[in-house]
């Protein structure tokens, strides 16, 4: 969870010393929503990283088979964009032929709470869109766990 006061991203550095600024304190460059929406908000990125976080899939052949609409030209886009933003990195074999895997970063791992969210949110007012049975599902039925069948 990030800590609203203070925040290990924003620092500033001053001789050898890190000094934390106070968040409130500081005078803002964009909405955070609308910077994270950058990061993730183009099409398939959440659909990559959904597959990372809970099919395990880690090779470019891998997603391209099991994200729909997807072409090898946007994949790879998507791909480099999110090692560039921090959310992958990507990982050569020195082995013929060559194989390239791509994993999350601590960074990438951090959005899986906000993934389930957004499909709790689905669950929860969208039923008849994700579900043969259109009848609303009880909140009460839903948990985390639960959520990540649907993902």
């Amino acid at each position: 969870m990030v800590d609203l006061k203070t925040s290990e991203q924003c620092q500033e550095k001053k001789g050898n010393l890190n000094h934390q600024r106070l968040i409130e304190d500081m005078e803002c460059k964009c909405c955070p929503v609308f910077n994270t929406f950058n990061i993730i908000g183009k099409k398939f990125s959440l659909l990559i990283l959904r597959n990372m976080l809970y099919d395990k899939q880690k090779r470019f052949n891998e997603f391209l088979n099991s994200i729909e609409e997807i072409n090898p030209k946007t994949l790879s886009i998507r791909l480099k964009e999110m090692e560039k933003d921090g959310l992958i990195k990507r990982h050569v074999y020195n082995e013929t032929p060559i194989r390239i895997e791509y994993y999350l970063t601590q960074k990438g791992k951090e959005l899986q709470p906000i993934m389930e969210q957004m499909a709790l949110f689905s669950v929860k007012y969208c039923c008849d869109q994700i579900f043969e049975n259109p009848d609303p599902i009880k909140i009460g039925k839903i948990t985390a766990k639960s959520i990540r069948q649907y993902m």
